[in-house]
This record gives C-alpha cells, structure tokens and sequence, in this order.
C-alpha cells in the first residue's frame, strides 16, 4: 500500500526576524547621546573647580540626565517619553487633537465636499483611473511622499485546514511574490496585508436567504431556517482581507512619462504593475475579488471608522445582487469617507461610534513557528473587532546589501567595545549576531530581503468593553510569541496603520489633528 507523498513532508518552519538598529551610537538616539554627553561634561565641573559646593549641584544633575538618556518607561526611553507627552499636551492645549467633519466639512468653490480625513491621512486625495476592463480604479494619491495605491479586495483558502504541502506551496508562493518586488530600483516601494476580524449580526445572511427562499417552501422549513440564523447569526464573525500595492512615481519617472506623464501617467503604470502581479498571488494561493473602486475604498475607509456604518454596508451589497438594485453605485461616496469627528487621547482614539486602541508588535516569536502563527490574533470576539496590518518594503539588492553590512557592522562593533569592558556577551546577543549573518548568506544566495511593520488595532462601540478587550487582544498576542507596544500619544496614527487598508507607514513624528 502506497503512502501519499504529502504525509513525508515536514512543516515549514519560520524565525529570525531581526529588529532593526536606529540608535545615534549603540542603542542611544541622537538626543539620548547629547544626554550622555552633557551628563559627563557636568560631572567634570566639579573635578574642574576643585568645589565640593559644585559637586553637590553637578553630580545630582547629571544623574537625571543619565536616567532620562538610558531609563525605560513602558519600552520607551524617559527622553522619547517626555518629548511624546510634551507634543502631546501642546495638541491638546491647540486643540489639534480634536477633527471634525461632517457639517463642518471644507467645501471647493463649485460646492463640492472633497474627501476629508484627519491627522497623517489629510493629505491623501482619492484619484480615478480605468481598469482596462471597463471600470475604475480608485487610487489614493500622496503627494509628499509621490506615492499611488491600489487597493484589492482577497479571499485565500486558508492554511490551518491545508495538508502541509499545500501549506509549505503557499508560503513559498507568496515568499516569490515578495521577493519579485526587491529588485533594484523597483517601482513598488510597500505592499500591505489587512486583515479585519468583525462581529457579524447576520444582516447579510437573513437579506440573502430572504431572496432565495423559494414562495412554495414548506412552513416549517423556513421556521426552522429562521430559528437557525437567529441562533446561529449573530455568533457569526466575517472577515475583510485587502492587498494594498503603493507604486512611487520618483522611481518610476521614466515610466510615467512614457505612460504621458502626471498622476494619469502613474495611474496607468500601478494598473500595469498589478495586473502582472496577478499570476504570483494565485501561486501564493490568493484569489483577486476585485480591485476596488473609488466607492470600495471609501467603504473599507468609512466602515473603519464607524463600525455602525457595516451594517449598512452589509445590507446594500445583499441588496446589490437584487435586480431591482441594478445600475445603482454601491459602496461610500469618497467625500464622506472619513470620520465625521474624532478625538485623540493619550491612549485611546476616539472616532465615530467606536473608540479604538492602537499596537505596535515590537518583537516576533525568537523560536521556529509554523506559518499558522498568527491565527489566535484573529480569533472571532463578539464584543471587539480586531484589525491587522502587515506591511513590507522591499529593498533592492544594493541597498540590502548596504544595510546587511552596516547592521552586522553595529554589532560587531558593540561586541568588542563590551569584550574590551569585559563584560560578558549575553546569549541574545550572540544569536542576534548569528542571525545578522545568517541574513546576510541567504541575500547573497538570491533571497530577497523586506522590512517588515506589524500593528494591531482592537476596537469597541461599547467603552466599558474596551480594555476587557485590550486584555484579550494582549493574551493572544502572547499565545502567538508577539510583543506588543501601545502605541502612546500617537494613537491616530497607528490607526491610520492598523485600522485602514491604506498601505501607509508609522511617521517619524506625530503629526496632530
């Protein structure tokens, strides 16, 4: 008797992910190196004047300064704390952390109400190009970074029901995808994964029974059906899942301008750019649903923001496939997309009918994991909904090459200064150092090489709920080996990250509402 090919295969295994190393000199920031050093020059003066009266003034102010340049509060150091708090308060006082929309919302001089979006978003304008198959694309436009996205909406079957090679075709299919886009000087700068985990009433589920139930059906029959879905509905979780592809136009210049140049030129491009990405994301076992339209990305926008607003968005698309609907534009018009008021607190963002917390995942697991790791961040909760944002950016050859090199440089660097301190190497940062090398083989034997962000957003229409669902968001984490941050003081942003299937990065500094 034959055994099936599938049953020898081992699972793959994943690990060695490494954090990235920004600090000025070692682990210290730009600031907290001046620290150090206005610590030491002060700790001179007295030696300097020979006065122990200086020495009481000096030494008790370097030492605050020391505490803020190494001391830790919540994964943040005491300097990058107060300087939060301090921009923080200053929104507040102005009253930047406040954004209302709506009524109040800007209007062209034609009357029109463009698309108005608070914070790190109110840049981003919402542009129209066709498909090549009939239809429109919409693409969201950032001018300061000359960026374009297209959003797509994505069904998979899935990996914990798979057999193993089919798991282990997946993963690999999607590790090509990847590591198509890490060419040099590739036009595609981030490529976004969003998952959202949503609480399902059955709206949806009931408007379509109710148009497919046969006039003749048995009494009893439809009975039982509505008793099911009245149990069986509102248990129920669906789940969105959306690609985001951001091309730069800087980098493709030449191409836009064969394409005629401006935002059409580099609209023209990005719908070349997907549409040959086609063929690698069903080798990762990903099927394409749609790309969205200007009213789809308005949707997946509006709906984020206000979570009552699903209800009616599950409604209207049951209702789309109704013949009498047809010829009607589904979706969220653009203008009304975004919020129409928000507030950001200290940690919590406050928008519309929900309130929403924000996570940064600090760190992945250190041990080998299967590729279903990430399964209990999703996991259905009736009293939540739960956003996940993965974003990779891929790096050309050369530069990985550049930044392989300065990374290993940085800690063989840090491991001779504590051998010549003789301090003793710990183990995590031995295998820190094995893993940067390890890195570096697999770039020089063709492997590609991203930069990888995760967030997580959980949000809640009922306040009381909210850090019962912060606790249960924090404990999967840790069931998954994640390490998470709260993302204090700069909660809009993270949202605009976690929450939002926009392909956008966390900002190097808050930017105020």
């Amino acid at each position: 008797m034959s055994t099936p090919a599938s049953a020898h295969v081992e699972p793959a295994t994943f690990s060695g992910w490494q954090s990235e190393r920004s600090g000025f000199i070692g682990n210290l920031s730009g600031p907290g190196f001046a620290l150090v050093a206005a610590a030491s020059a002060i700790a001179l003066v007295p030696i300097h004047q020979k006065s122990w009266t200086a020495a009481l003034i000096c030494l008790p102010l370097a030492g605050v300064l020391l505490l803020l340049a190494y001391g830790r509060v919540l994964g943040l150091t005491a300097d990058e704390w107060i300087v939060l708090a301090v921009r923080h308060q200053y929104a507040v006082a102005t009253r930047r952390n406040l954004f209302f929309s709506g009524a109040f919302a800007p209007r062209t001089r034609d009357g029109r109400q463009p698309m108005d979006l608070p914070g790190s978003l109110a840049r981003l304008h919402m542009l129209e190009a066709p498909d090549g198959l009939g239809g429109q694309l919409g693409i969201m436009h950032n001018p300061l970074e000359a960026s374009y996205t297209a959003i797509a909406r994505v069904t998979f079957p899935g990996l914990a029901l798979s057999d193993t090679a089919k798991q282990n075709a997946r993963v690999a299919g999607w590790a090509a995808f990847l590591r198509s886009q890490c060419k040099e000087d590739g036009v595609i700068t981030r490529v976004a994964v969003h998952q959202r985990s949503l609480p399902d009433d059955g709206t949806a589920l009931r408007s379509w029974t109710a148009r497919h139930t046969s006039p003749g059906a048995p009494a009893v029959a439809v009975e039982s059906l509505n008793e099911l879905m009245a149990g069986a509905g509102p248990s129920a979780t669906a789940r969105e899942t959306y690609l985001a592809v951001t091309l730069s136009s800087s980098r493709a210049r030449l191409a836009v301008k064969g394409a005629g140049g401006g935002q059409a030129g580099a609209a023209a491009v990005l719908v070349r750019e997907i549409t040959a990405m086609h063929g690698a994301l069903s080798s990762a076992g990903l099927q394409v649903l749609e790309w969205l339209s200007p009213n789809g990305v308005a949707q997946a926008i509006r709906t984020a923001y206000d979570p009552e607003e699903q209800l009616a968005a599950a409604a209207r698309d049951a209702a789309a496939e109704d013949p009498s609907w047809q010829g009607v534009a589904g979706g969220v018009l653009p203008e009304v997309a975004g919020p129409a008021a928000a507030e950001t607190s200290w940690g919590v963002y406050r928008h519309d009918s929900a309130w929403t917390v924000t996570y940064q995942v600090r760190g992945f697991p250190l041990s080998e994991v299967y590729a279903t790791f990430l399964t209990p961040l999703l996991r259905p909760r009736q009293n939540a909904r739960r956003s996940l944002s993965l974003v990779y950016e891929p790096i050309g050859p050369s530069k990985a090459r550049n930044e392989l090199a300065r990374e290993k440089t940085k800690r063989q660097s840090a491991r001779k200064l504590r051998a010549k301190t003789g301090r003793d190497e710990s183990e995590d940062e031995r295998r820190e150092a094995e893993t940067a090398r390890a890195q570096d083989i697999a770039r020089a034997a063709g492997h590609g090489v991203v930069r990888l962000t995760g967030v997580l957003a959980v949000t809640v229409t009922d306040f009381e709920e909210l850090e019962t669902a912060c606790a249960e968001l924090q404990a999967d984490a840790s069931e998954a080996g994640l390490t998470l941050r709260r993302i204090w003081g700069a909660q809009d942003s993270g949202f605009a990250v976690a929450a939002l299937p926009l392909a956008q990065g966390l900002p190097d500094r808050r930017v105020g509402i």
